[in-house]
Parts: C-alpha cells; structure tokens; sequence
C-alpha cells in the first residue's frame, strides 16, 4: 500500500483547488479503504470549487473534494462486518448517526445529524478514500464504474420521480441538470405516459430527448404555460419534478400541476422563495413531497436494478470522461454557459 496519492484538494479559502500528494487515508475501526476507478462531478462540487456563500459557510479547509465514486476496497477496519477486500463499491453520501429519531424510524437519509462525504469530511476525488461501512453500497460487476460512480445523482431522480406511481401519468421537469435528465429517463421506464422538460441549454434539452422526453421546452424563449396548457387540454400535469429550485420554476410548477396532482421538491433554491400557499396547493389539494438525498436503501436497490438488467441507458448524460489530473478542464465543463456538458467522470488513472 503507497502512504502517498493524489488528490484534487481544496487547500484554502478562495475559488478553485489544487491537485497535491497527501497521504493515503487511514481507516477507522468502522471504516474502508477504497481505491477509487471513477468518480464525478457533482453541482455541489462546483459551489464548492466557485466558494459560494454557501461553500464559505460549510467547508473547512484543507479538504479533498468529491462524493460519487466507483472503487475497490483494499483494506477493512477492524470492526468491518459485510464487506471485504476487492468489493467493488459506491457510497450513500448521507452519512447517518443511527442514534437519532429519524435513524431510529427508517428515515437515514434526513439523519439529524448528518454528515456529507466529500462536504463535512474529506471525499473521493482521489487515487484512495475512507468510506464509513454503514454507507458503503456493493455494485454488481457488471456495472462500468463510468456508470457506478453516478448511482448516487441517479438515485436522487429515482426517489424523486417514483416517490408514488407514475404510470401513465403526465410529467413536467424543471431542469436540465444531469438530475432533471436522469429524472427524465427514470419517468420513461417507470411507465409515464407523457414527459415534459424545461430546460435552458439546447445541448441538454438534446440529451433529455435521448432520455425518453416527449416535449422539449425553452425557458427562455418558449411560452411554458402555453405550451403545457395546450399538451394536457388546459387541466395540467398530474406530476410536477422541480429540478431547478428558482422562483420561475416553482410559481410555473404550482400553476400547471393539474387539482389533487404532485409536486416534487428536489431543487435548492439560493435564498427563500415565495408559494402562492391558497391557490397552488390548498384549493387545488395538491400533495408536496421534500426530496434529499435517497430512501437508504430503498432506491439503492432500485438502481442498482435498473443499471444491471439495463432498463435504463443512461450513456447519453456521461458526455465527458477525463483523467483526474484533468480536473480543471472538468470543472470548465461544468461551469461553461450555456451548457454543454451532462455529467463529467474522472479517472485517477488511465
């Protein structure tokens, strides 16, 4: 086992990070070594990369970035019980502390005292990483680690999507982001009988076609409410995924969900926004669910399904695959507008 390996960093407080040698992390007794094969890069990664407020307000310095990977284990801790040497993993980002009520009464992934891989501890945009065996997730080998290491994103639009049925219901995203597009997808082969997405970049709005999306809509030049209006006979959508978390978004989802539709809420929106409370959910009797994170470990085994069996193609969403070392031009990627970029995946080595 080296002592030392690269690792993208983010060494102070300022925008960017550093690719340095550190030292190779050592485990906790609860702990697993993981030699990382892939890894991606997330939205968060790049608020933490810009140093956004909400970046100054969370990260500690020095910190390795990153929290969705693909990778064998190479060393167990001592109290490590169901994995071994050479399992090849992903992670549940949502560490919990099985000790709270939400722990105690199956709801992990809204722990209330949660720790992030990657945001409160050092992640896995590196050549090893220490993952707690209580979020370690075994991938079926089959799996590529391009696609393994974004199970973690996939899962978001999974729980989102499928929080109840949407069989041969009408769909609405807002959001192209690589979770609007896997979301996209995942309302495909769950049986939707029509997807719409409002998008920003026609690069994107391409990819959620590939995906399964039935009508393609232009924030920015289309009239979405016509539009909408027009495709469901002015009665609107039975389900409304908010993958953007803007005020546009959320006052067009509330107008356009059809009377005892849905609404899921998966965007972050970047300050407090405002809800027509009365006419967009009340009279209408509308059902509201808050999406973090995913059912641990519900919509793990979901997909993982959907991967194995190869229900669901997600290659058109991985459009850039880069060495690690490239990490910059990654992250160039991501924050290029408009975009061109759906999920970009890092490799340490060739």
């Amino acid at each position: 086992m080296p002592e030392k390996m690269r690792a993208v960093v983010k060494t102070k407080a300022a925008p960017g990070a550093e690719l340095i040698e550190v030292d190779v992390p050592t485990i906790d007794p609860d702990q697993v070594l993981v030699k990382v094969k892939a890894t991606s890069i997330c939205g968060t990664d790049v608020h933490i990369y810009e140093w956004d407020k909400w970046a100054q307000s969370r990260i500690h310095v020095p910190q390795t970035l990153g929290h969705e990977f693909a990778g064998e284990i190479v060393e167990v801790g001592s109290q490590v019980t169901k994995l071994k040497i050479g399992d090849y993993i992903s992670a549940e980002t949502h560490i919990p502390c099985n000790d709270c009520i939400q722990c105690l009464t199956g709801q992990q992934h809204i722990c209330g005292n949660l720790k992030i891989l990657g945001v409160d501890c050092n992640g896995c945009f590196a050549e090893y990483a220490a993952i707690p065996e209580i979020v370690a997730w075994k991938n079926d080998t089959s799996i590529p680690p391009e696609f393994a290491t974004v199970q973690e994103p996939l899962g978001n639009a999974v729980y989102c999507t499928t929080v109840e049925p949407v069989l041969g219901k009408s769909v609405l995203i807002f959001g192209d982001g690589p979770t609007g597009l896997f979301a996209a997808g995942v309302a495909r082969v769950a049986g939707a009988a029509l997807i719409m997405i409002v998008g920003r970049h026609p690069v994107r709005l391409e990819i959620a076609k590939k995906m399964g999306a039935d009508i393609l809509i232009n924030g920015h030049s289309d009239d979405v409410e016509a539009i909408v209006r027009t495709e469901t006979g002015g009665v609107g959508v039975d389900v409304v995924l908010d993958m953007a978390g803007t005020q546009v978004a959320i006052d067009q989802g509330f107008r356009l969900v059809r009377k005892g539709g849905r609404v899921s809420a998966f965007g972050v929106a970047a300050g407090p926004v405002q809800l027509d409370l009365n006419n967009g959910v009340v009279f209408k009797g509308v059902t509201i669910y808050g999406i973090n994170g995913r059912l641990m470990y519900d919509t793990w085994f979901k997909v993982a399904n959907l991967l194995k069996y190869k229900r669901l193609d997600i290659s058109p969403i991985v459009t850039h695959t880069l060495l690690l070392e490239e990490f910059e031009k990654g992250f160039s990627l991501m924050m290029t507008r408009p975009k061109i970029s759906g999920k970009v995946v890092m490799f340490p080595e060739q």
